[in-house]
């Protein structure tokens, strides 16, 4: 087999690649060596004098011989090659595992069983040579599907030991230095560069593809269109014309996937603008004529860029060069017509691609429903929904979400509601995050009572689970609309299903009973917080020490603003400037205020100017001069 071009592989190999090992001997030692050529066959390495005084299946030095011998009976069976060899599987090395692939060269099915046999039965991981030796032989029977399967498993185990051992193993050098000991097959360079990409390894076949190239092998226009694909998925233009430009210097002719590749990196780059002259270039001196594919790339630049005058032309253009429109044209123009603002002409143009016979899909429905979402026009969203109900097209989670969310931003949160609920009756799938969004939404607009009637309507029907955070919007919802039995109603069902409330959830319930005039149950709240590990904050004492204070319970209020100094650092003076206020609005006497303030002080309070204010105030009240 003859290489592609004339470039001697072999002294390339001694130049470029003499760091390179291919196998390693099956002895302990740690020295390794390239396998020696076929046409002079390996000389058995003596281990012991004495190990040629033993039967062949207990000799080391006829390993080989034995395996080969097993392998070449008519109906052979690995469970004998394990019986045979089995006193001399410590024995068994890479450098033998190489010479057998070799004398079974020319029969793959025999070369891949032994190969198997090896890595499942005994466990023992081939080397990359060993491998590369079974591509080889692979590609030499034109069992590609297998070579391909091998050769992604090779360079997860080549990754696998770079990531471990931190030693770089070049698998390319090690298949070109394999084509001087067997048979091999050109493709399986090709092949390697197919393998990196089919990996999702870009950049690596893109190192692959240039070592293959200079080495003269040959690469398929089918796997350069493929590494020009993941080229411009990661965005890497240069390297996407580098490619192009190899193509040409070598001889490999583009096709017409090629050059829409490379409309593509036109449209996606910052040389937009010379698309056309590329274009017009291929068309006179490669004959390419631009197909379907290239038009939508075209105009779907165009309409990304708000050029909609070039696209339409182009639209026109199709028609006349006999390019029929389809499904992926109108959508581009719709949603260039969409993000211009000129929903009404982009709904026209919707009706003229269902008059010309074309079906519009989800996408297509979703960029008109969303225009008209974003223009507050819901009415017309939800006729668009129905319509698609209509024609057998399933919305998906985007087109609820966005008429949801365009309601919402509307303001019409219980049309919000009823969309919902109608979407359910016709069995459309609601996501629950969509839900959850609503719930909290109507939470956040005080319609606690609405919110929990959704809640328990897509719990039952559609039988989503809700979150401890829906939860617990509905109690502060609950508890800011002071319906506080029906938030301890949901604490209560948190309880039962072992979920504890977070310190918002407790600040709600806490600020409710207070203002209501339940300070009791409101302390026990908080005495239940601190037992479940949630720390209370200064908003808690506060709501505590108004709530006592209302009640004229002074002492309980001066109580709990010395536990929360003296437990939890926080020194509420807001609190205590309420405590002295109520204190002297109640002519309870300026001593009693200064008593309170002593002891203040000593658990860490300082008075402030509204402190002294409040108290000027009670003094003057006392002595008749207000």
């Amino acid at each position: 087999m003859k290489r592609v071009s004339a470039i001697n592989a072999t002294s390339l190999i001694k130049r470029d690649f003499s760091k390179q090992r291919f196998f390693s001997s099956s002895s302990s030692s740690s020295s390794l060596q390239l396998i020696p050529r076929c046409d002079d066959p390996p000389k058995s390495i003596i281990l012991n004098p004495l190990y040629n005084l033993l039967p062949h299946t207990q000799n080391p030095n006829r390993i080989v011989d034995v395996i080969c011998s097993t392998l070449n009976q008519r109906d052979f069976v690995l469970l004998n090659l394990h019986n045979e060899v089995k006193s001399l599987f410590p024995h068994l090395g890479h450098r033998e595992i190489s010479r057998v692939l070799l004398r079974f060269q020319s029969d793959a099915t025999r070369a891949l069983a032994f190969f198997t046999w090896v890595k499942s039965d005994l466990g023992k991981t081939p080397n990359v040579g060993n491998y590369c030796l079974l591509l080889h032989v692979l590609a030499w029977s034109k069992k590609f599907p297998l070579a391909m399967q091998f050769l992604c498993e090779l360079i997860k185990l080549v990754a696998m030991e770079e990531e471990e051992e931190e030693e770089e193993e070049d698998v390319f050098s090690v298949l070109v230095s394999a084509t001087d000991e067997c048979n091999w097959d050109p493709v399986v360079f090709d092949m390697l560069v197919k393998a990196y990409l089919k990996l999702g390894l870009v950049e690596e076949g893109f190192s692959a593809f240039r070592k293959v190239i200079a080495f003269g092998f040959r690469v398929s226009v089918v796997t350069c269109n493929h590494l020009l694909n993941g080229l411009l998925k990661l965005d890497l233009m240069d390297d996407c014309w580098q490619v192009y430009r190899v193509m040409c210097r070598v001889g490999i002719h583009p096709n017409t996937h090629t050059f829409n590749i490379l409309t593509n990196v036109f449209c996606n780059g910052s040389s937009f603008h010379q698309v056309n002259d590329f274009l017009e270039k291929m068309e006179e001196e490669e004959g390419f004529e631009p197909d379907l594919v290239t038009y939508n790339t075209l105009v779907s630049s165009y309409c990304r860029r708000g050029r909609l005058k070039e696209a339409f032309y182009l639209y026109k253009i199709m028609y006349r060069r006999r390019v029929v429109p389809d499904l992926v044209t109108y959508t581009s123009l719709i949603k260039g017509l969409c993000k211009e603002g000129r929903v009404r002409e982009a709904h026209q143009s919707f009706h003229r691609m269902v008059d010309r016979g074309i079906k519009p899909d989800c996408i297509s429905y979703n960029t008109l429903v969303y225009a008209y979402c974003k223009e507050g026009m819901m009415e017309q969203s939800k006729r668009l929904l129905h319509e698609m109900l209509g024609n057998s097209v399933v919305p998906d989670r985007f087109t609820c979400k966005i008429i949801v969310e365009g309601f919402v931003r509307e303001g019409r949160l219980l049309a919000a509601v009823n969309f919902v609920v109608e979407l359910t009756r016709l069995r459309v799938g609601i996501p629950f995050e969509l839900c959850s969004f609503l719930i909290e939404s109507l939470c956040r607009e005080g319609k606690p009572f609405a919110a929990k009637h959704l809640l328990e309507r897509i719990t039952e029907e559609e039988g989503h689970k809700a979150t401890p955070e829906t939860y617990h919007n509905l109690i502060e919802s609950f508890s800011r609309c002071d319906a506080i039995d029906e938030a301890l109603l949901i604490k209560r069902k948190l309880t039962n299903q072992n979920q504890g409330l977070d310190v918002k959830s407790y600040r709600a319930l806490i600020g409710c009973l207070c203002r209501i005039g339940r300070n009791r149950e409101a302390e026990s709240l908080m005495v239940e917080m601190i037992d479940s590990e949630v720390k209370p904050d200064s908003f808690i004492c506060g709501a505590l020490v108004n709530g006592y204070c209302k009640e004229l319970d002074f002492a309980k209020a001066e109580s709990l603003l010395s536990f929360f100094a003296m437990e939890f650092r926080i020194f509420d003076i807001e609190s205590y400037n309420l405590l002295v206020k109520a204190i002297c609005e109640t002519g309870s006497g300026y001593k009693k205020v200064l008593e309170i303030q002593e002891r203040m002080q000593r658990v860490g309070f300082v008075p402030n100017t509204l402190s002294c204010k409040y108290m000027i105030q009670g003094l003057t009240q006392r002595d008749g001069l207000m």
